[in-house]
This record gives C-alpha cells, sequence and structure tokens, in this order.
C-alpha cells in the first residue's frame, strides 16, 4: 500500500549537469544544475534560479556550455552546487579546474569534465508558473575514452552521475538492463 508523501520533487534520477558562462569580463562560473533536460534533438532547457551569476552571465554573453558531471569530479561538482558565485568571486579559481574558450560560442568549456554541449542562449521562457532557459546545442565535445570503437558516447565508460532528490545523494550510472525500442516490442503482439 501507497503512503502519501506529500508534494516533493518525486521524479528520479535527476542530471548532474555544470552549466558555465561568462561573465562581461570574461571570468569563467561554473553552477550544479539538477533541473534540466534534453527538450528537442537541438535543444536543452535548464531551470534555474533567476537570482544565479552563471544566469547573469549568459544573459551577457549568449551562451553557455553543460557538462555531465562524472564520478571522478563529484566533489568538484558538488561544490559547484554549494559556493555562490554572486558571493565568491573566486569560485572556479579555487577548484584548481580549467576552462578553453569553446570554437563554436561564447562560453567556457570545462577541461575536466568528459562530455560538454555547447550551447547558445535561444530563449527565456518567464511564465507566472515557469522561469526556464532554452539552449540551442550547436555542438557537443567529448573524451576519446568516453567513446566506444563507433565513435558514439558510451555510457559505460563516462560513469556520469545522477542526482536523488529524496535523500540528496549522488549515484553512479552505467549498467544497461535493456534495450530501448526492443524490451517491450513482444507486447505490441498482443
Amino acid at each position: 500500500m501507497k503512503k502519501d508523501l506529500g508534494i516533493i520533487p518525486a521524479v528520479y534520477p535527476m542530471p548532474v549537469l555544470m552549466v558555465a558562462a561568462y561573465d562581461e569580463n570574461g571570468k569563467v562560473n561554473v553552477m550544479n544544475a539538477a533541473w534540466g533536460q534534453i527538450c528537442d534533438m537541438d535543444k536543452i532547457i535548464l531551470f534555474l534560479g533567476e537570482d544565479r551569476k552563471t544566469l547573469a552571465n549568459m544573459k551577457v554573453s549568449g551562451a553557455f556550455t553543460v557538462a555531465l558531471a562524472d564520478e571522478k569530479h563529484i566533489d568538484v561538482a558538488d561544490f559547484f552546487g554549494i559556493a555562490s558565485g554572486n558571493k565568491m568571486s573566486d569560485k572556479f579559481e579555487r577548484t584548481g579546474y580549467h576552462a578553453t574558450k569553446s570554437d563554436k560560442v561564447n562560453a567556457p568549456v570545462i577541461d575536466e569534465f568528459p562530455l560538454t554541449m555547447e550551447c547558445e542562449l535561444a530563449e527565456i521562457i518567464n511564465t507566472e508558473t515557469v522561469f526556464g532557459i532554452v539552449g540551442k546545442i550547436v555542438n557537443v565535445k567529448a573524451e576519446a575514452d568516453v567513446l566506444d570503437e563507433k565513435g558514439k558516447v558510451d555510457v559505460t565508460k563516462l560513469h556520469a552521475v545522477m542526482f536523488d532528490q529524496f535523500r540528496n545523494g549522488y549515484y553512479a550510472t552505467g549498467e544497461k538492463v535493456a534495450q530501448a525500442w526492443n524490451a517491450g516490442k513482444d507486447l505490441m503482439k498482443k
């Protein structure tokens, strides 16, 4: 029997996204965002607070990058969620991480994270109930060691992490349990 839990954000898993943008002086800021999702083949939507430093930077630069946090870098990924760029001017520098300017958009690619989407700021949706940032993905960069022999991302090599909103935990991904568009096909025969 199910127990009532009240109103909670009961979606699992949530991605752990590293969102990065330059400010007006070319300074890097990165934030940890779990409330984001692909919303078309070439678009991503992020639901960020309106007071975020990274959002202010996106508005200035017109671009941003989104990297998938991985198990190897979870300490820094978590720090990017704990520390506020509005309160800590050396937030990125404290990590010792490195950024390379994207050759596709005016945004930093954080070198340590293995997979990054380079995005143009396409739209800011601000309604009574939703505040979202839509990015047009113009390119995806991936380290060779997370690719399979055909050049596709292999999630068993990526070791991306997901966020558990129920108990505030991070969990590693990787084990394949079924093939999409195949696991349920026997039910199509009924």
